[in-house]
């Protein structure tokens, strides 16, 4: 394997690190900016809205440039943004260095995986993007609750100094390490928008929006439900996370096999289904169980949830590329827009239910979703087969 993807990766695990570990950082913030929870919220939801409706104009802009150069500005960028919100004496100016902080990551990480494959032959490039995404996976299952502890430690300012010192370090050794005269192909804007309209394509990026929408709008506020609502201690918030992650990179291998094996449709519909179950065990337990014991069982359930959450991308993932292999790095452009349009959606559902109801309410509202995607999906997997079958 070529060593440079391993550097690559650290960049990845860096910006991905930032992307989850806000979260649990939400609480602190608004103390200190005198806000409710809920308003502290829009700092995700500015940041995927930037991501998704951003990164496809700058890859496009930045199509034909060297990008040895164009990752290099995007972590300077990125580092730049993380202290400007370590130093930012206003909610107003870390929503801005957020939206900074969007806009690069979603170009790293678009730059990252074409440099990836343009670093291997192509026998190896699905296993070079695979290092290449893996670093997101890492930093769900490590990086995000490392930063949660730091920020236990030093306070959420503290976090983003520590993210930024991280991706400083990956922007020398990048720099250092990737060679010059990397240029990619410009993919028109509306070589981009016609794929959507793709028979199929829709569905599946609606059905992506529905379950991200669904899974953030209890993640984006999971300190809240299990601080409040479940009565664990913030000191835990750390453990918590590792043990989503821990989820996640079992899910993501198992969602990957499981497309294989069985299909992506039917691994699709089962993380779904299971999706909508954990949702509302989410809202069960707070609910009817003392903080005793709802406490550990919220804990307990951030695995299974890590899990079949994490199946759904890899699964979907495949499904896309099915469906338009001659436009594989297009379509799967769009589906990550969809799904950081659902991280941002998910954050005003859960911020709205925080502000008209409960912790607990999180979950009932956030099943809701996977079962609309459910529905979505399924009924675009059957019109397409009645348009592949011959007419009688």
């Amino acid at each position: 394997m070529d060593k440079r993807l391993i550097w690559l990766a650290l960049g990845s695990f860096t910006i991905a690190t930032e992307g989850f570990v806000i979260s649990s950082l939400l609480p602190d913030i608004a103390a200190d900016a005198a806000i409710s929870v809920p308003l502290a919220g829009t700092l995700i939801t500015a940041f995927a809205l930037a991501y998704a409706l951003g990164t496809p104009f700058l890859a496009t802009l930045t199509g034909e440039w060297d990008r040895r150069r164009v990752i290099l500005w995007t972590l300077v960028l990125f580092v730049l943004g993380n202290l400007a919100a370590a130093l930012s004496s206003s909610f107003e100016l870390l929503l801005i260095a957020r939206i900074v902080m969007a806009l690069s990551s979603g170009l790293f990480a678009a730059t990252a995986q074409g440099t990836a494959v343009a670093l291997v032959d192509d026998h190896h490039r699905a296993r070079a993007i695979a290092v290449v995404v893996g670093g997101t996976t890492v930093a769900v299952a490590v990086g995000a609750p490392l930063g949660a502890l730091v920020a236990t430690l030093a306070g959420w300012r503290g976090t983003f100094f520590a993210i930024a010192g991280l991706g400083a370090l990956a922007g020398a050794i990048l720099w250092y390490r990737l060679p010059r005269g990397i240029v990619g192909t410009k993919l028109p804007m509306r070589q981009r928008l016609a794929a959507t309209l793709r028979p199929g394509v829709p569905s599946i990026l609606l059905t992506t929006l529905l379950a991200l929408t669904g899974a953030f709008t209890v993640f984006a506020f999971v300190v809240p439900l299990t601080v409040e609502g479940g009565g664990l201690s913030p000191i835990a918030l750390p453990g918590m996370l590792l043990a989503f992650g821990v989820g996640a990179v079992i899910g993501n291998i198992a969602g990957g096999q499981a497309a294989d094996r069985f299909g992506a449709t039917r691994t699709v519909s089962w993380s779904l289904a299971l999706s909508a179950v954990m949702l509302v065990m989410l809202s069960v337990i707070p609910a009817f169980l003392p903080h005793s014991v709802a406490g550990p069982a919220l804990m307990a359930m951030m695995v299974p949830w890590g899990i079949v959450g994490w199946a759904f991308p890899p699964a979907q993932a495949s499904r896309i590329i099915k469906l338009a292999p001659d436009a594989a790095p297009i379509v799967l452009s769009l589906n990550g827009s969809a799904l950081y349009l659902g991280v941002a959606l998910g954050a005003v559902v859960g911020g709205t239910v925080l502000r008209y109801g409960a912790p607990a309410d999180l979950g009932l509202v956030a099943a809701v979703f996977p079962i609309l995607g459910l529905g979505v999906m399924l009924a675009g997997h059957r019109a397409a087969r009645a348009i592949a079958m011959p007419a009688e």
